[in-house]
């Protein structure tokens, strides 16, 4: 590397030094002295001279912003990267959202026992429907189980309430229905597989106040991060802060828009928050609604 400096670069006590020492050298070269002394003196002055030169290097070295020390750099401007803030995920955590089967995504009735004229309402006002073969608890006279015939009607926007819903959510079905029924029917439904678990009759619990009860924590533990969508509101009596009231559907109801127009913005609403139950209970005040049904806090489970 070569390093020009320019005469502006030293200070004038070395530009002097530099111009004697010219003038000695011409006069050396004039006249021709053996003499040894002064063939010392001109040495050191060369060295001085050099020694300046060296000094003028590593101070124009040492001041350079590009290359001085860390320390002078950061002094310079040069700052370290800001800290990265590690925000609580359990805000960003899905939340579970625990769907009820009968009267609240589907309606179903005994194809045998259901009215021509409401079948026919129903299919006429563009519901959609299917027929279902699934098994009952009941017994054939030779002892096989014995198959009914339903007729199902889901509720308008099902699939898409639960394609939208499974973008920000965990879904779970838990219905009190025996699972020889509700399987098939849901394995209709989920044509998109986004329900995480399925849970049946048998993961119910009965209290001294109702049967079938719905145990959120047979589900999850964290109750923050948890709700149930049930036309039943007895089905969550446990925890009454976790529960949406939903109405119930039935045929008879071609028009109903609860769960793209209500229910799927409240949970969306419910996903951006970091405990659903403060927003639930200012809405629909449940504690107090089981207390009026003679349900006492110490029943609850939360």
């Amino acid at each position: 590397m070569i390093i020009l400096l320019t005469s502006t670069e030293f200070p004038p006590s070395a530009v002097n030094c530099l111009h004697r020492l010219m003038a000695e050298l011409t006069q050396a070269d004039a006249v021709y002295s053996p003499q040894p002394l002064q063939v010392w003196k001109t040495l050191v002055n060369w060295l001085a001279f050099f020694y300046q030169i060296f000094l003028q290097i590593l101070r124009a070295v040492g001041y350079h912003p590009l290359l001085s020390s860390s320390a002078k750099a950061a002094a310079d401007g040069f700052k370290p990267l800001p800290a990265i803030e590690l925000h609580d995920r359990a805000a960003e955590s899905p939340t579970t959202v625990v769907l009820d089967l009968d009267e609240t995504l589907v309606c179903a009735y005994e194809t045998s026992s259901l009215p021509a004229a409401l079948r026919n309402q129903a299919i006429d006002a563009g519901l959609k429907w299917f027929e279902l073969e699934c098994l009952s608890s009941d017994k054939e006279c030779d002892g096989k189980p014995k198959i009914n015939y339903v007729t199902v009607f889901e509720r308008p926007g099902l699939h898409e309430f639960l394609e939208k819903l499974s973008h920000f959510a965990d879904l779970v079905l838990f219905t009190a229905g025996l699972e020889g029924y509700a399987r098939p029917l849901v394995d209709r439904i989920d044509t998109r597989k986004v329900l995480s678990n399925r849970l049946y009759r048998p993961s119910t619990v009965s209290t001294q106040y109702r049967d079938h009860v719905k145990d959120l924590f047979s589900i999850s533990e964290n109750m923050f991060r948890t709700v149930i969508v049930d036309n039943n509101p007895f089905s969550f009596l446990l925890q009454p802060s976790n529960g949406i009231p939903c109405i119930a559907f039935s045929a008879g109801q071609p028009n109903d828009t609860q769960l793209l127009d209500v229910i799927l913005p409240l949970l969306k609403q419910l996903s951006e928050e970091e405990d659903v139950r403060p927003t639930l209970y200012d809405r629909f005040r449940m504690p107090e609604w089981f207390e009026k049904q003679g349900i006492p806090p110490s029943c609850w489970n939360t």
